[in-house]
Order: C-alpha cells, then sequence, then structure tokens
C-alpha cells in the first residue's frame, strides 16, 4: 500500500486530494496547521489509512521524521496567490520557497515528489501564441517568483514531477471564493453583477477534480512522467476575463456585467496556456467550465456558510 506525505493537506486542492487518495486505499499524512478551516478533514478522521499532524511545514523535526516513512510527497503548503504573498512576504519565501528546499534537503531516492506550482510564471504571454512549458518564465508577483523558484530547486531532483496548474475552480471542503470563476460567480449570485478591469487579459482555467486526477494519474504513471514539468490545464478553457463573464450571464440571467475602463488590474497576468504535453502521455482535464459554474451558483445559492478566504 503506497503511503503519501501531504504538507497543507487541509486545504483547497489538498482536503479534496485526501480524500480521493483515502477513498482510492492509499494511506495519507496530513502536515497542516488548519489556518483557515478547522473542519475540513473531518469527514476522515475515522479512517484507519488517515493520519493528521497538526504542525508547520517548516518545521525541520517534524519534515525530516515523517520523509523517511512515505513513499510520495505532495507539498501543498503555501501562500497562494499575488495579494496574500504581498501582503506577508516573509511568510511567502519561507513557507513557498524554504519548506521546498527543506524537503529536499531529506530527500532520498525512495521518495517521489508532485509538485503542484502555477502557470502564472507565465507572466504577460505573446499574443495569439500559447505559452508551453518551453516559454520563458517571467513572473510578475512576488508569488509567481516564490513558486518559479521553488520548481527550479524541485527540477534539480529525478525523482520528481512538477505541474504548472491554471487557475483552479469548483467547490472543496475548505473552500475559497477569492480564485476568478469562483469569485465571480459568487458575485453574481450575491450582488447580481460583476465589474471587471482590463477584460481582455487571458486565462486559462481547470476544475479542481481534474487537479485531482492529474495528480492519481501522475502517481499511477509515475515513471513514464518524472523528471519533467507539465502545464495543467482545461484546453478549451483558454478564456478572457470577459468571455467567463459572459459564460457565467448565460446560466445567471440576472447578471450585469460592467467593464471598468480607466482602473487597472493589480494582476497583469495575460497568456493563453497549451497543455498539449500531458495529453500526450494520456491526461485529459474534462469538467467544463460550463459545468463548474453550475456547480458554484449551487452552492453560493444554497450554502451560506461565512468563506474564509486567503486574504
Amino acid at each position: 500500500m503506497k503511503r503519501i506525505l501531504i504538507t497543507g493537506g487541509g486545504g483547497y486542492i489538498g482536503s479534496m486530494l485526501t480524500t480521493d487518495l483515502i477513498n482510492l486505499g492509499y494511506r495519507v499524512t496530513v502536515i497542516d496547521l488548519l489556518k483557515y478551516d478547522k473542519g475540513s478533514l473531518d469527514h476522515l478522521y475515522i479512517n484507519q489509512n488517515f493520519t493528521f499532524i497538526n504542525g508547520d511545514a517548516r518545521n525541520e523535526n517534524i519534515i525530516k521524521k515523517h520523509l523517511k516513512n512515505h513513499e510520495y510527497i505532495i507539498p501543498l503548503a503555501g501562500l497562494v496567490g499575488a495579494p496574500l504573498c504581498e501582503k506577508n512576504k516573509k511568510d511567502a519565501v519561507s513557507t513557498n520557497l524554504n519548506a521546498i528546499k527543506l524537503i529536499l534537503k531529506f530527500f532520498t531516492n525512495k521518495n517521489k515528489l508532485i509538485y503542484l506550482t502555477t502557470n502564472s510564471g507565465y507572466g504577460i504571454g505573446e499574443k495569439d501564441k500559447f505559452c508551453d512549458e518551453n516559454s520563458p518564465l517571467n513572473p510578475i508577483s512576488l508569488y509567481g517568483r516564490t513558486k518559479c523558484d521553488a520548481e527550479y530547486e524541485v527540477s534539480k531532483k529525478k525523482n520528481t514531477i512538477s505541474f504548472r496548474l491554471a487557475t483552479v475552480f469548483g467547490a472543496s471542503y475548505r473552500m475559497r471564493s477569492d480564485l476568478l470563476v469562483n469569485n465571480f460567480v459568487q458575485r453574481a449570485v450575491n450582488k447580481n453583477y460583476i465589474d471587471i478591469f482590463e477584460p481582455k487579459f487571458r486565462r486559462n482555467f481547470i476544475h479542481i477534480k481534474d487537479v485531482i486526477r492529474g495528480i492519481i494519474f501522475s502517481i499511477q504513471n509515475f515513471d513514464k512522467l518524472k523528471s519533467n514539468v507539465y502545464n495543467l490545464g482545461l484546453s478549451n478553457a483558454n478564456i478572457t476575463k470577459i468571455d467567463l463573464a459572459k459564460k457565467i450571464k448565460k446560466q445567471y440571467k440576472k447578471l450585469k456585467i460592467t467593464v471598468i475602463k480607466n482602473k487597472s488590474d493589480p494582476d497583469k497576468r495575460d497568456y493563453f496556456v497549451s497543455n498539449a504535453k500531458i495529453e500526450k502521455k494520456g491526461f485529459k482535464a474534462k469538467i467544463s467550465l460550463d459545468n463548474g459554474i453550475k456547480e458554484l451558483i449551487h452552492i453560493f445559492k444554497n450554502n451560506k456558510n461565512k468563506i474564509i478566504n486567503n486574504y
């Protein structure tokens, strides 16, 4: 039975990944401070294959102790997003970069590492051109820089896979509404309007369940994928912000969309992304933006629990 260690396993992606891995019969240990949602893993404590450690991924003693007992390491602990990293610069570097270096310090040939980074490292892509894994990285935020620097450190080891994630959307045990699709749908449901700055900025998107599927695929096909980096996104979800808003309006007729012309978006990322490399290896994201929007409309209409975002 494979043993998997996940730092940040109580987070937006982590809580969903941990659940699916447990359901598949893997033994999973999570290291997390549960800073934002104390209950995201409550449904797993009954399971004998689940171990929870309330601890910090930057703690050398904890990492050293547990790394040697686990074959797969999936470090998800981090400060996610440009605004949060700008607000907490020191913690951004220590968690997003130094905690990865700590894992690599004790990493052995018996370990296999699956690292999730971000395609925000592409920064501002060329017009009418897709970014692929050979495109230059030009991160324009501290968040992007810490993730790109960590990916570079990971790439020095052979038994590793790095995924550059598209912007994730969809429901989680530890819900977030600051991610672009989630945020637009929440604003549509709660306020019936969305105001958009720089509507032509481009993004690639992926549903959280497809992220989980991609990670499980990489565990099951590790030798075929290792020592490489892959974009991980939904190929038909390369769209602009205004097109995303229009997709939401199709399902939520009351929505009013306002384009603010004289205000700049603080997040300057603008790119389309090619996911051909991972698709050629046999994995393809398949949950559509339309289905994800439908899911999110139901959640924000019916679930009135307060969502605590990162910032």
